[in-house]
């Protein structure tokens, strides 16, 4: 069932329900996901075709929590067990900071722009956090991202390393105790 009053669902002051995805989302979460790739001007990295949404969504050890205004997905937030099989980029990441024992990985995150800047992305967090029970949120975000990296520092995220793949160079952020990364960033 898509909509505000979805099972499982926190509705908040300002209208928007934070809830874990369900099937009908899948649609709306690969269009939101796909106007904000990089190939469309975006800063998101890949490609995000409605089936690589659903096995990102519902696949071994994935979770997801979308935010809704009005029927509408307005807001996405994936995490995955490092038990289920990951793309490159995530071991390269993996390799440049492997965080601690009981970790996940965090992301991508989408907020629609007309939603930004409004305190969405705490809320997709703190409700990702609570599916992950206390894990350390391990991620990574493009040098260039700005936006990004000011948001996710603002939920007390830092950063632990650095990792260049496919032409370009990304910080790992991390929400869990922050060991000593390396010293030098690890080139894939």
């Amino acid at each position: 069932m898509t909509g505000d009053n979805a099972t499982n669902g926190t509705n908040t002051p300002s209208g928007i329900c934070i809830r874990p995805i369900d099937r009908g989302d899948a649609d709306q979460v690969a269009a939101l996901l796909q106007s904000n790739a990089a190939s469309r001007g975006g800063a998101l990295f890949g490609e995000y075709p409605q089936e690589k949404v659903e096995a990102m969504s519902f696949g071994e050890g994935a979770q997801a929590v979308v935010a809704v205004r009005g029927g509408k997905v307005v807001g996405v937030l994936f995490g995955l067990s490092l038990t289920s099989p990951h793309p490159p980029i995530i071991t390269a990441m993996l390799a440049a900071y492997p965080g601690g024992r009981d970790r996940y990985v965090y992301g991508p995150v989408c907020i629609d722009a007309s939603e930004r800047g409004r305190g969405l992305l705490r809320l997709l967090y703190d409700a990702l956090r609570l599916r992950f029970s206390g894990l350390e949120a391990v991620l990574f975000i493009r040098e260039d991202n700005t936006a990004s990296r000011n948001a996710h520092e603002s939920l007390g995220m830092k950063p632990v390393s650095r990792f260049f793949f496919d032409s370009a160079d990304y910080t790992v952020f991390s929400d869990g105790p922050h060991p000593l990364a390396p010293a030098r960033p690890v080139l894939l």
